[in-house]
């Protein structure tokens, strides 16, 4: 069993990798989606930005997979959004790790929605505002494991790990 499926992971990975890496992208994006609405999650605009980097890194993979001579820019667009990635979930990590004393000192900066700090501040100074975090971005959540920003941590590694080797080894 474990031989099955560690070479069907080769074979996507060798022929198939833009087309999983969107795909995996996707779920991850439908899988949050889908929790918030049964679970009673409120996302606040740190895990929103974390999704829009993810159907950013699913576009950029169906373009590489559609136009085959766009493939090394599509796996550096899949590496520079995973980065961001990093970035934001290493800031909303940081924040479920403060103190309640920390905490309570924040700006309350996710009491917005992204979309409405976007349409208030414009797009550079919401973006920021909304990454500075607030009460609301330091809530754990929901947790398997890890919580949301943990898990999106490792899958943002795992997009740079594989892309970075996809575009070193491929021919």
């Amino acid at each position: 069993m474990f031989n099955k499926i560690t070479k069907l992971i080769s074979t996507v990975y060798q022929n198939y990798f833009e087309l999983g890496a969107a795909v995996g992208a996707i779920l991850i994006v439908c899988i949050a989606i889908i929790m918030d609405t049964y679970m009673y999650l409120n996302a606040c605009p740190l895990c929103i930005m974390t999704r829009y980097l993810f159907i950013f890194i699913a576009i950029a993979s169906i373009i590489g997979y559609l136009v085959k001579r766009a493939k090394v820019l599509t796996r550096l667009l899949t590496i520079f959004f995973a980065m961001l990635g990093l970035v934001v979930n290493s800031r909303q990590i940081y924040l479920q790790n403060l103190s309640e004393e920390e905490i309570a000192m924040l700006a309350p900066n996710c009491g917005m929605p992204l979309e409405t700090q976007i349409e208030f501040f414009g797009f550079y100074a919401g973006i920021m505002n909304a990454f500075q975090g607030g009460p609301t971005c330091a809530q754990d959540g929901w947790r398997f494991l890890l919580n949301f920003a943990e898990w999106a941590f490792v899958f943002f590694s795992i997009y740079i790990i594989a892309s970075t080797l996809k575009l070193f080894t491929s021919k």
